[in-house]
């Protein structure tokens, strides 16, 4: 079984396979180049949590406190954010423990991100998120609409 076709091919089944390797302690048949590589992505997958929830996040907060500036481009980027996420969710359901605290890592930085944008002092926004996940990720939410 050559290891590269079969990660390249066919990731389940390539995962599959080297975990039943683990489990037999066939050590020298993993591909450990590749898991390696896995690994380290899941790390790189909760980064990416937070850094669309950071964009997100800033885009709501620009909506909701400054609404005679709302655009397309906002509300495109929204969309995207949005979308991004469910996508990186539904392709790795096991990052779900991880969205409420890439919410609380993303924040600050989304506050950082709409105050500079706006022009308005982050204390003019909230400490905390205001937004619910199910907010978050709910497609037809916009504040104060």
């Amino acid at each position: 079984m050559s290891k590269a076709v079969d990660y390249e091919t066919d990731f389940y089944y390539w995962a599959l396979h080297n975990a039943q390797l683990l489990k037999e302690g066939k050590f020298s048949e993993l591909d450990v180049e590749h898991l390696i590589e896995e690994l380290e992505d899941m790390g790189n997958n909760r980064q990416e949590l937070a850094s669309r929830f950071m964009v997100l996040i800033g885009h709501l907060l620009k909506w909701e406190y400054q609404p005679n500036h709302r655009s397309s481009s906002w509300e495109g980027s929204i969309n995207e954010q949005r979308l991004q996420i469910n996508w990186l969710i539904q392709d790795k359901p096991s990052l779900k423990p991880n969205l409420l605290p890439a919410i609380t890592k993303a924040y600050p930085q989304a506050v950082k991100l709409a105050a500079k944008d706006t022009k308005l002092p982050q204390t003019e926004f909230p400490q905390e998120c205001p937004y619910t996940l199910e907010q978050l990720l709910d497609e037809d939410f916009y504040p104060a609409k």
